[in-house]
Parts: structure tokens; C-alpha cells; sequence
């Protein structure tokens, strides 16, 4: 596991976008694994300036998101599918059949999780994995739990995850109570993994993601087993370390 510290949040964004744009200008048909959230926005649109640069070419590039809200549809301006179109996909060349997004509306759950699992098989599996992390630890929306879920799966959202997510909705009753995630063994997967966290109030969680024994208490603690982890981190999430 590699850890960058960076000054600030702008320039944990530019390290992390700079690490992407390589893997595609070695790699342009690179399958991207995407998260969502307030952290990763930076990251979006420093990929988005290199683009604007002609520094880095989406055309060839697949992209699969970690999670959806379950309940609220594609439209909906709290839904990553309104996320992702709003922040990334509508400022570079990616191609609308290249993106793929959890469905937050569809029935049968099960199938879909199914589906999005053969789906990432197809392409081969993700090459770079971007996550941020919750406070609680999680990683997509994998929350504490005594075990780790390794598939994609509906999850029951925890209250401090809803108290989190609150932000962004008009009340907390607004906020979704479930979310489909892809599943802990998936992201394991990733050839590569980027974590990237900003801000003291991340600074516990990276401390146990990094420092701690692996517990699926924290989610993110499982990264300990992977091969090739960056963690970029500025100084105050880094504050504990």
C-alpha cells in the first residue's frame, strides 16, 4: 500500500486525475471503476481539464460505477446516474454504451446484481478502482458489518451513512434508506486502487483502514490485502497516521 500526503484537496484531485489519464494513455481501452460523492468531484474535473487538453482520450474507455441509490430514478438530481452525466460523462468523449451505473428502480435486484457482476466480467474486470471513504469506514456503500459482502447487492444503509448523505437532500426523510453496491470481492479485483479521503473527519477512518487489524467493521481495511493500493490523502486526513 502506497501513501501519498498531499497539502490540500486540489492537490490530492490533480494526483489522482494524473494516475488515471496514465493508466488510459498506456491502456486507452481501460475499464474505470467510478465513485461517487463530494470527494471524487475534483478528481472528475481535473480528468476533465486533461481532456479538454487533449491530454488524455475517453473514446476507448469503459466505466462502471460502485453504487446507486435504490428507490430514485436515473433523472432524479440526487442519483449518481444524474451525478455521474452532470460532473463527468457530458464533459469528455465517453461513449453512453461504455457507462455503466447499478439500476436504482429495477425489481428483481437479484438478477441485476447478477447481470452487473457478468458485465464487469465481460470487460475483462476493472483496471483502476477510484474510492473514497465514509467515516464509518465503508468503501462503495460495503458498510460495517460482521462479515464482508463480496458480490453486488441492495444494502440497508447505516444511520450515520444516511445522517452523512443528508447534505445533499432537502430533509433527512428525503435521503434514501438502501443502495445497491458493488460488492467487496469486485473492487478487490481491480488491478489497481486508488483511495483517495480529504478533510479530519476522514482522519479516523484512514487511521484504521491503514493502521488496524482487517474487520469488516471497517470496510476499507480489506485493501490491506491488495497488491497495489494508493492512498492519497491530504494532511489532515492524514492527521493521524
Amino acid at each position: 500500500m502506497k501513501i501519498i500526503v498531499v497539502d490540500n484537496y486540489n492537490e490530492m484531485s490533480k494526483k489522482a486525475a494524473n494516475i488515471i489519464a496514465s493508466c488510459i494513455v498506456l491502456k486507452p481501452n481501460s475499464v474505470l471503476g467510478l465513485a461517487t460523492g463530494s470527494t471524487p468531484l475534483g478528481v472528475y474535473k481535473e480528468l476533465i481539464k486533461l481532456y479538454e487538453n487533449s491530454d488524455v482520450d475517453f473514446s476507448n474507455v469503459c466505466t462502471f460505477n460502485l453504487d446507486e441509490y435504490y428507490g430514485i430514478t436515473k433523472d432524479n438530481d440526487q442519483s449518481y446516474s444524474y451525478y455521474m452525466k452532470e460532473n463527468f460523462f457530458k464533459h469528455v468523449n465517453l461513449k453512453e454504451e461504455n457507462t455503466h451505473i447499478p439500476d436504482g428502480t429495477c425489481k428483481n435486484v437479484d438478477t441485476m446484481c447478477q447481470s452487473y457482476e457478468d458485465i464487469i466480467k465481460q470487460h475483462g474486470g476493472i483496471d483502476v478502482q477510484i474510492l473514497g471513504i465514509g467515516q464509518n469506514g465503508h468503501i462503495g456503500f460495503n458498510e460495517p458489518d460482521d462479515k464482508f459482502v463480496a458480490d453486488t447487492h441492495l444494502v440497508k444503509l447505516k444511520e450515520d451513512t444516511v445522517n452523512a448523505n443528508s447534505r445533499f437532500f432537502e430533509t433527512i426523510e428525503d435521503v434514501p434508506k438502501e443502495a445497491v453496491s458493488m460488492g467487496i470481492k469486485a473492487i478487490m479485483k481491480a488491478k489497481k486502487i486508488i483511495l483517495i479521503a480529504n478533510g479530519i473527519n476522514k482522519a479516523e477512518a484512514i487511521y484504521k483502514t491503514i493502521k488496524e487489524d482487517v474487520t469488516p467493521e471497517v470496510p476499507a481495511s480489506i485493501l490491506q490485502f491488495h497488491s497495489d493500493v494508493t492512498v492519497i490523502v491530504d494532511k489532515e486526513a492524514a492527521s493521524k497516521l
